[in-house]
């Protein structure tokens, strides 16, 4: 049995679950995208105590570490990185877009074989940050930065039905809307991103809190 703290504040919605192997135990949201930083800790112990669980009984943080907000990113992770240092848990980093291709297969509710996974996430204007999975969801294409245009994924199309989702996908669709490309909205991300850190657990594949950074995708830049 693991006890996992799952943190989600990559998109507009932020998500707080606690996990018992690849149940969800409890889980609260907010929709507010401004008020990620001071929704965190309210939720934790509202959650710990809804659900008559110590948060030194936890056996793992785990975070979705990026691409996307970068404010939502700092909060996750700073939030995670402050609770292993007192409880002495170990970290998980989930990646946005692995969770998002899991949760895309999860909800095709068919079985094919000639697919792949486009998770697309906003980066605003036509850009997004992307990757591509088989059927397995093996990265095929790592993650990167695109610009949006009718040649999207061109070559890729012509080979296999590419099923893609997220907010990103919400642009490409107003370009591309078509039989090549199957779109999949909203998607679910919390059984998904449990089911990971769970996996992670078991494979005790833990990140070094110290030296843990959000995942950005490109440089951030600060305006002085």
């Amino acid at each position: 049995m693991a006890i996992i703290l799952n943190i989600n504040t990559a998109f507009e919605t932020a998500s707080v679950i606690l996990s018992n192997n690849e149940e969800i135990i409890m889980e609260v949201q907010s929709s507010s995208q401004k008020e990620h930083a001071s929704f965190l800790e309210p939720a934790i112990k509202k959650l710990c105590n809804s659900a008559q669980i110590n948060l030194h009984d936890i056996d793992a943080v785990s975070v979705v570490n990026g691409p996307g907000s970068y404010t939502g990113l700092r909060v996750a992770l700073s939030s995670a990185k402050a609770l292993c240092y007192a409880l002495e848990k170990p970290l998980i980093l989930l990646n946005t877009l692995d969770v998002m291709a899991h949760a895309l297969q999860l909800q095709l509710f068919a079985e094919h074989e000639d697919i792949l996974f486009c998770p697309l996430i906003d980066a605003r204007r036509l850009e997004v940050y992307t990757a591509l999975y088989n059927a397995d969801l093996k990265i095929i294409k790592s993650y990167s930065s695109e610009i949006l245009d009718d040649h999207f994924l061109e070559k890729e199309k012509k080979i296999k039905k590419i099923i893609a989702g997220g907010n990103g996908s919400l642009k490409l669709q107003k370009i591309i809307n078509n039989s090549d490309i199957v779109y999949i909205n909203p998607l679910l991300l919390s059984k998904p991103a449990i089911i990971m850190s769970n996996k992670a657990f078991i494979n005790e594949d833990f990140a070094k809190v110290a030296y843990s950074e959000p995942f950005y995708l490109k440089p951030v830049y600060f305006r002085k």
